[in-house]
């Protein structure tokens, strides 16, 4: 699974922390995480929360990613952000039990983290035991267990309601505004790792476009 990083500006100065944590986690699962910034508080390239939305959604339907982790102060706006795209399925994620639960009950492919409200002393420790419960195992298992099959079928009804809800993804960007939309894909390693793993040739193609303009 390749697994992307998203910060915005409020919270860049812990990137580090957060992709370092998330790497001893997953990679010894087999995972791959790709770090697409703010690299920190001095990173010229500046993200709003609205901007992970708008990249978590390039990276996931253009197969760029599998999954995103992302966030803000509350991870409530990065949350919002994330769901207003078609092909996102994001979760509000506190504890190690919003992680677990939100993998078996909804097997989303984002989790949008509160990186400013709580992240005191073991702030670190959180975040290593919610990445445990997010990747150790299969998702969409249920829970619990014996409403796994309900809890399965309400996640295929949901996906089915997201695809009449929502517009094929060129059509959105083309319609935000260019500005807004370049500001989310104008990191420095952006290029570098869209283009080697997108699946993707309609996306692929109208992010080249969006990068000329």
């Amino acid at each position: 699974m390749k697994i992307a990083v998203i910060n915005e500006n409020s919270q860049a100065a812990k990137n580090e922390l957060i992709t370092e944590t998330l790497k001893k986690v997953v990679e010894p699962l087999g995972h791959e995480v790709y770090n697409y910034g703010m690299y920190g508080t001095e990173d010229a390239h500046s993200l709003t929360y609205v901007q992970n939305g708008i990249l978590a959604a390039i990276l996931l339907n253009s197969g760029a990613a599998d999954y995103v982790v992302t966030g803000c102060g509350t991870g409530e706006g990065a949350m919002l952000a994330c769901n207003v795209f078609p092909g996102v399925l994001c979760g509000h994620i506190v504890d190690p039990s919003d992680a677990y639960m939100f993998a078996q009950i909804n097997d989303g492919n984002a989790v949008a983290l509160p990186f400013a409200k709580g992240f005191g002393w073991g702030a670190e420790l959180n975040l290593e035991y919610i990445f445990e419960k997010l990747f150790s195992g299969e998702s969409g298992q249920g829970y619990p267990r014996e409403r796994a099959v309900p809890e399965q079928r309400n996640k295929k009804i949901l996906d089915e309601v997201k695809k009449v809800t929502h517009r094929e993804l060129t059509d959105i960007l083309k319609e935000l505004d260019p500005e807004l939309v370049r500001g989310a894909i104008a990191g420095e390693k952006f290029e570098e790792y869209f283009f080697a793993n997108c699946k993707c040739e309609k996306l692929a193609a109208c992010v080249r476009e969006l990068l000329k303009s």
